[in-house]
């Protein structure tokens, strides 16, 4: 691996390789996967690449082809072929062993809400990381578990509620991915109760009619919301919120944060720790409410993998303004073990380069350096997760 983008290297001085609070990821694929199946978890889009074209033709497969293959003891920029093909001989179970092993992570929180029957689960995080991992409880997938358990539409408020309730005394922290399923353009207060009924009717009928129970009901996600809130209060945990860059089931304008403002103020008048999840495009809006609400936090996430080489203009901008103790590190990394670690060197060569360019133009010195590293290394995600 070339020595440049290494943990432990630094060009000035500034000594990013202690070890990472990975604040939101997911889990690792624990089978073999062909090429087709690598390639999709590659990529954001639920479309394949156009005939003739290849997802290692971008600038996340230049990162996998430069940085994982040396890992699995190929050359690198080998062709995504082959590399599949390598990953394949290895075995899935070595593979994740070796890039989640040279991650340098201190512990993992991960989000289980997302096809959690395909990937693994949190103890099984733990093992192949060899690290502690804690479950983040994602609020709408909650709540279609419990509409696929047989519950009428009367009874299902009050199952909701109790199964969130229940799902929430172990775990770290909840999740909302209010942006993805109704944007953050709607009504923020909560729900009346005839309005969560209303609502509720309406889904059942609709899962009864075409068998697929997916959350969009605007007033279910606000009552799932607001509930999750309130737990986040009694238990003094934080509130993940999914911003931005993701799936492509999104209205990518009306997912800027700033459109979530009301909420936020009310989760400020709360005490609600409310962390904004990777934010691209929207980085230095998560940047500005950090600076504005004492209770927001923010990261950018997996999109480091995906910008590549052009990484850091993405730290750049999140450093503009937000403050050194509001900013995490998450991998947001899903499926592949490539993305876990690829989300951790990224992090480290981009903080570290424009550390050591303040450096150099006299606006920082070493001392502080390392004081802001550590903070957004592992600082500020343990002053927040209370039950790390």
């Amino acid at each position: 691996m070339p020595t440049e983008m290494t943990p432990a290297a630094s060009t000035a001085g500034v000594a990013c390789d202690l070890p990472l609070i990975d604040h939101h990821c997911h889990g690792v694929m624990p089978g073999d996967l062909d090429l087709q199946t690598f390639e999709a978890l590659m990529s954001e889009s639920y479309r394949p690449p156009p005939i003739g074209t290849s997802q290692f033709d971008k600038p996340l497969g230049l990162m996998v082809r430069s940085q994982c293959a040396p890992l699995l003891d190929l050359d690198p920029f080998t062709q995504g072929r082959d590399y599949v093909e390598r990953r394949r001989q290895i075995g899935a179970a070595e593979v994740n062993r070796r890039l989640l092993g040279a991650c340098g992570l201190e512990r993992l929180i991960v989000d289980t809400g997302h096809r959690s029957e395909s990937i693994a689960d949190v103890p099984a995080m733990a093992a192949i990381s060899g690290r502690p991992a804690h479950e983040v409880v994602r609020i709408e997938a909650v709540a279609e578990e419990v509409a696929r358990s047989g519950v009428d539409a009367a009874h299902f408020p009050e199952a909701f509620g109790d199964t969130l309730a229940a799902r929430t005394r172990g775990a770290v922290g909840l999740k909302t991915i209010v942006a993805y399923r109704t944007t953050f353009a709607i009504d923020q207060s909560p729900p009346s109760a005839a309005e969560v009924r209303t609502a509720t009717d309406a889904w059942f009928r609709s899962i009864e009619t075409s068998g697929t129970v997916r959350l969009e009901a605007v007033d279910i996600v606000r009552s799932g919301l607001w509930s999750g809130a309130e737990l986040a209060r009694q238990h003094g945990l934080p509130l993940q919120i999914h911003v931005g860059f993701g799936d492509p089931d999104i209205t990518m304008h009306a997912c800027d944060p700033t459109h979530f403002t009301e909420f936020l103020r009310a989760m400020e008048s709360w005490e609600v720790t409310c962390t904004l999840l990777h934010n691209y495009p929207f980085h230095r809006e998560a940047a500005w409410l950090a600076e504005i609400f004492r209770n927001v936090y923010y990261d950018v996430g997996v999109v480091l993998n995906f910008t590549g080489p052009q990484a850091a203009t993405i730290m750049g901008e999140a450093l503009e303004m937000g403050p050194f103790f509001k900013q995490l590190y998450s991998s947001d990394a899903f499926g592949l073990a490539e993305l876990h670690f690829l989300g951790q060197l990224q992090f480290r060569r981009t903080l570290r380069n424009h550390l050591d360019r303040w450096i150099l133009e006299g606006m920082l010195n070493l001392a502080e350096a390392d004081r802001i590293v550590a903070m957004i290394a592992t600082g500020n995600a343990s002053r927040i997760y209370r039950r790390l």
